[in-house]
């Protein structure tokens, strides 16, 4: 997501009712960024992650510092490929020998890596790196064969909901056509012959943010009292934008054939502050879905669509990251929120 949506750490909210989560089929993990120059250790990190019962984190790029402390943890983690290093990856499976050789084989399987992102977000960087996904995926996969790890290792590339030419109503839901043949499609293809899924960044955020006169807050919050809103073409009702765009996921992919392909929510949240036209951003919003959605999660359900798969997602962040770039009033909220951060340099105990 871009950095302009600052969101914040739900753990200051939520640490209590997390520890419930992993009994149940649906699962929360964090995404642990570290741009930032007041952010507690790797090992500090962990000692707060274990406190919490949290047993999932991804990352943006694999890191050994952050992969030794995670060693012996019981914390999985999926690591990350970046989109700087695509071309490389694309252009000689040598290079992603050399990648796993150091990034993945001192550290596997413990820490336990679930999962390589291959970029992130690839179909909306400025970079155009689009071209190499896909042969970067396929010689990252490869190298995994090679090593021994292609059965324990699964290969992604999280997708903004950006990669949707239509998302409303949920079951018109469909890919931008200029990406369908020359990615979409093979990519799809590639995860369901590997046993992989389709990993998703969603933000009702940004959609509520655009659409303030069609869409209600508290549909957007995931709030029990927001009104349903009914799917025309199937009768499906939906009582949440969340379910909403991951089922628009759903009907894109089920258009092109593929209907049982799974799908991990690698990144949502919240924003707490915003500029003044990022309706809907603020401290009590930012609790309010995170709650909501940790709540969701732990009934095991799935989306009206595809009510038999259980949710499994990745909120957005665990920390505030104050050497991202962005406006003044991002960089006034990450300056506000520090402090919180130099908290956690001590364990914490619920």
């Amino acid at each position: 997501m871009d950095s302009l949506y600052c969101l914040y750490a739900f753990l200051f909210f939520l640490l209590p009712s997390i520890r419930s989560v992993f009994s149940v089929s649906g699962t929360v993990g964090v995404n642990y960024g570290r741009l930032g120059n007041d952010l507690p250790s790797p090992p500090q990190v962990v000692q707060l992650l274990k406190a919490q019962g949290i047993t999932k984190v991804k990352l943006y790029d694999a890191d050994s510092t952050v992969l030794s402390a995670l060693s012996g943890s019981g914390i999985s983690v999926i690591v990350e490929l970046p989109n700087y290093q695509l071309s490389a990856a694309a252009a000689s499976q040598s290079f992603t020998d050399s990648w796993i050789q150091s990034n993945i084989l001192p550290h596997h399987p413990n820490p336990l890596v679930e999962a390589i992102a291959v970029g992130n977000e690839v179909f909306a960087d400025p970079q155009n790196t689009t071209p190499f996904l896909v042969p970067a995926i396929k010689n990252v996969y490869a190298s995994l064969v090679k090593y021994g790890l292609a059965s324990s290792i699964k290969v992604i590339s999280p997708i903004a909901l950006s990669a949707l030419q239509t998302s409303y109503p949920p079951s018109s839901g469909s890919f931008k056509q200029d990406l369908v043949e020359p990615v979409i499609r093979p990519m799809l293809n590639f995860l369901k012959q590997t046993g992989s899924y389709l990993a998703v960044n969603a933000y009702p955020f940004l959609a509520y943010a655009a659409n303030t006169d069609k869409i209600s807050l508290d549909y957007a919050l995931l709030r029990d009292n927001a009104a349903r809103v009914v799917d025309p073409n199937n009768g499906l009702v939906y009582k949440r934008l969340f379910d909403a765009q991951i089922d628009a996921v759903f009907a894109a992919m089920n258009a092109l054939g593929f209907n049982d392909l799974k799908i991990v929510v690698s990144e949502t949240g919240w924003p707490s502050k915003g500029d003044e036209n990022e309706a809907g951003a603020s401290v009590a919003n930012a609790a309010a879905y995170n709650g909501n959605l940790i709540s969701r999660v732990l009934t095991g359900a799935g989306t009206p669509l595809r009510p038999n798969d259980p949710l499994n997602v990745y909120i957005f962040a665990l920390f505030n990251e104050n050497a991202k770039p962005g406006p003044t009033s991002e960089r006034k909220l990450r300056a506000l929120l520090s402090k919180r951060a130099e908290s956690l340099q001590h364990p914490i105990h619920g």
